[in-house]
């Protein structure tokens, strides 16, 4: 008998078009729209086109609201149903978003399925957050996944989870992921979370690949990116002004990606950006790269860096023969030692380089500087370094300042500032820098994510910063702004001594 919720035809008909995973998706299952109805799923251009290419390790980069976990969700609950022993899972970010995901989307698209259909495939049970069948499949969401094997996993904004709770995306990566065979497919999928994680590292890498043509083994990451102006939904009728500075921003985005946008979409794109401000790239990016610029929530750098990329203030920036290179450490042994490299070109800092390494003695950063003067012409001015530099160390009875006064370079040591203080010093001075694109940014990845610790217990931030990677890229910043008067000061008598010896002859190259 053939079910009235399914197109007419007759049970041979209905039979084969089972056997067809295409139909199947597009005529099988109810969804809930943006407005609350009930309506039949059908694959939009972007669910289409990763249907046809998916490949055994995706990741995905989009914009919001293009419906890829509902399309994820009605995948493999297809694949559940129509495939014998198919073991899949969700991971998602926080617990009362899987409940969520398997409630609104799962949940209601199983049981709003014909009833011929459910009779074929009954769940032998249907727990919260579990449907399990008789054929020996099933679909469960949660926030993580170990042990078992699985046939389809899929990760729920995945950045989210990096920028936020790193020790969970940590244990996804080294857990659930290890539960997928070679031959099994993971699709990770989110909005950008700033430059640094598991997320943005796979995306890098996968869209590199993807750029040189590299054949990809199954291991490998396949890059599918969504921006905004794909979406025919993403435009509006109206014939309000548009900003100057929105409107040369069109004119650059058709030019670098050959592409033109209608009124109605710069008129979305502008609408938009009154309501979500500086976050409006990171939810609705136009490319891979513009995504990543937008800090994570809780940087305390957003609004700076912000600004910073608006002004195209991360560049080439050459190393200027005339004035002098600076350095800026954060001190670390068996952790990570980082180094900032700043010129005082007039009123402006430009930060042209950046180095950081662990496990490795005084000696390496100090043949490492000796190295980037003979390679680049650094002439090196003042060596700045936070106040534990001066404690002694109980082997060799000297501190690490005196152990590097012995190897030619001698230490200022920084103003003892709050952390907070320090992070102010950071807020204030970062308007006047300019940071070279190529040497500079993985240290510009550790300020972008330098972020207040989470707590998960009371949903909001700590009022203390996160330790991790970025931090030490961080710190060794911190070092610089809280030194900056050294710097005038070293100008000061530097220019104050050249006019000395030179006379009247003041216009000597000095900005």
């Amino acid at each position: 008998m053939v079910d009235m919720a399914v197109p007419e035809m007759s049970e041979a008909e209905l039979k084969a078009k089972l056997t067809d995973w295409l139909w199947r998706i597009n005529n099988l299952y109810y969804i809930t729209d943006k407005n609350g109805n009930k309506v039949l799923f059908q694959m939009n251009p972007a669910q289409s086109f990763f249907f046809q290419y998916m490949w055994f390790r995706n990741i995905i980069l989009k914009a919001r609201q293009l419906g890829f976990t509902t399309f994820m969700m009605i995948f493999m609950l297809d694949a559940a149903l129509f495939v014998d022993n198919t073991k899949c899972a969700v991971i998602a970010h926080a617990k009362d978003d899987a409940k969520r995901l398997f409630r609104e989307k799962i949940k209601f698209a199983y049981d709003n399925l014909p009833a011929s259909i459910k009779a074929m495939m009954p769940a032998k049970n249907d727990s919260a957050g579990e449907l399990v069948f008789a054929n020996g499949s099933s679909i469960t969401v949660g926030t993580s996944f170990r042990g078992g094997t699985l046939k389809y996993l899929h990760i729920s904004e995945f950045g989210k989870i990096c920028a936020k709770y790193p020790e969970k995306a940590r244990e996804i990566v080294t857990g659930a992921f290890e539960a997928v065979g070679l031959n099994c497919v993971i699709t990770i999928e989110s909005t950008a979370e700033g430059k640094g994680g598991y997320f943005y590292e796979y995306s890098t890498e996968a869209e590199n690949n993807q750029k040189s043509g590299r054949e990809l083994t199954r291991l490998d990451w396949e890059f599918f990116f969504y921006p905004w102006y794909q979406d025919p939904n993403y435009s509006i009728e109206s014939n309000l002004p548009i900003v100057e500075r929105l409107q040369t921003y069109f004119v650059e985005l058709e030019s670098k990606l050959g592409i033109t946008l209608t009124n109605g979409q710069k008129q979305w794109y502008a609408a938009k950006e009154r309501v979500l401000g500086a976050d409006m790239k990171r939810e609705y990016p136009s490319t891979p790269a513009e995504a990543f610029e937008q800090a994570i929530k809780g940087a305390y750098y957003a609004t700076q860096f912000d600004k910073i990329y608006r002004e195209n203030r991360i560049t080439r920036v050459p190393h200027e023969t005339s004035a002098q290179v600076h350095t800026f450490w954060d001190l670390g042994v068996s952790d990570y030692m980082s180094i900032w490299f700043v010129q005082l070109v007039g009123r402006e800092y430009r930060v042209i380089n950046f180095y950081q390494n662990h496990s490795e003695g005084l000696k390496h950063y100090i043949d490492h500087l000796s190295e980037l003067a003979i390679k680049h012409g650094y002439s090196y001015g003042i060596h700045v370094a936070p106040h534990d530099i001066a404690q002694r160390e109980l082997t060799t009875g000297l501190s690490r300042q005196e152990q590097a006064a012995n190897m030619g370079i001698n230490f200022e040591i920084a103003p003892r500032l709050s952390v907070m203080d320090g992070i102010e010093a950071v807020r204030s001075v970062l308007g006047l820098c300019w940071f070279d694109e190529t040497k500079t940014e993985t240290g510009v990845a550790g300020l972008t994510n330098y972020r207040k610790a989470w707590d998960d217990k009371l949903g909001t931030w700590k009022g203390y910063p996160l330790h991790d990677e970025h931090s030490h890229p961080a710190d060794a910043f911190r070092t610089f702004a809280v030194s900056v008067r050294l710097l005038q000061d070293l100008m000061s008598h530097s220019y104050a001594s050249a006019s000395y010896v030179q006379d009247d002859s003041t216009d000597q190259g000095w900005d």
